[in-house]
């Protein structure tokens, strides 16, 4: 275990990394992971077919695993059905499974549901068409709207800021008052002002996806360790994080960029123990 250090400040948010840090299920990966965290994300990325989603048993083995462990969840909602499509047919599907998914894991409390408001590729090749982004809005609002009908608490739900700029929904964020998860790492990727973001949507922020983000000559890999993310964006990451008091997810798939963020973030904050997750 990492001893104190005096010259680092403790860090003031919760610390969590995903459910797929080991190639294996949800269940394995809580246990392994959950005695250095204070919450995981469980990936819930696909729907379909059924037998992918966990179990009700699944689900009673993670809120003993919560209590024995002192661990909190989040869900990454499927990403296999969307909210913003042209069909009425497929928006009603996405609003059954969502909220499926949102019933299973009710038991565990999770502290957030994360969803993806995606943009299809024909807006975002013309995004300069108010027309087509007009109709994009409105079919989003129309499936908030038949989403939220059945949500008591619609803070619950954080949207993900993705590839787009995140200002083209925020009146819908605002109108049907949702949260908001601010992926760093997205913003980095594609340009945005991360401390913008942050300054203008901190009070709706419930969570933080904190990746790597790695320049190539002809090519951008995020979601890799945070020691590849270069100097000038982490002394961002690092002013927000030394004044968020939400959860910080390391949002990362496999140990070996997890053990490198630890090690990273380790060297700036207290409470943060580098390189301890074995195989």
């Amino acid at each position: 275990m990492k001893l104190k250090d005096s010259m680092l400040p403790d860090k003031p948010f919760k610390l969590g990394t995903t459910s797929f840090i080991f190639p294996d299920q949800i269940i394995p990966n809580v246990k392994k992971l959950g005695p250095f965290f204070d919450e995981i994300e469980l990936l819930v990325f696909e729907s379909q077919p059924a037998f992918v989603l966990p179990s009700k048993d699944d689900v009673k083995e993670l809120l003993y695993l919560s209590q024995s462990q002192d661990l909190t969840y989040n869900i990454h909602l499927p990403i296999d059905v969307s909210l913003t499509c042209e069909s009425l047919g497929k928006r009603q599907k996405a609003r059954d499974t969502i909220l499926k998914v949102m019933d299973l894991f009710e038991p565990v409390t999770p502290t957030t549901h994360t969803l993806h408001l995606d943009m299809p590729t024909d807006v975002k090749k013309d995004v300069g068409n108010q027309s087509k982004l007009a109709k994009w809005t409105e079919n989003i609002r129309q499936g908030l709207d038949g989403l939220l009908k059945d949500i008591v608490d619609p803070t619950i739900i954080s949207i993900e800021t993705l590839d787009y700029p995140f200002s083209l929904i925020e009146t819908l964020v605002e109108e049907f008052n949702l949260s908001v998860c601010i992926d760093a790492g997205h913003q980095i990727r594609y340009n945005y002002d991360l401390l913008q973001i942050f300054e203008k949507y901190k009070s709706r922020t419930s969570i933080i996806h904190l990746h790597g983000v790695e320049f190539f000559d002809d090519a951008i890999k995020d979601h890799t360790s945070l020691d590849k993310l270069p100097e000038k964006y982490f002394r961002q990451v690092q002013m927000i994080l030394e004044n968020f008091t939400g959860v910080v997810c390391l949002e990362v798939f496999n140990l070996e960029n997890l053990n490198q963020s630890l090690c990273f973030l380790s060297k700036r904050f207290n409470n943060i123990a580098p390189n301890i997750i074995k195989k």
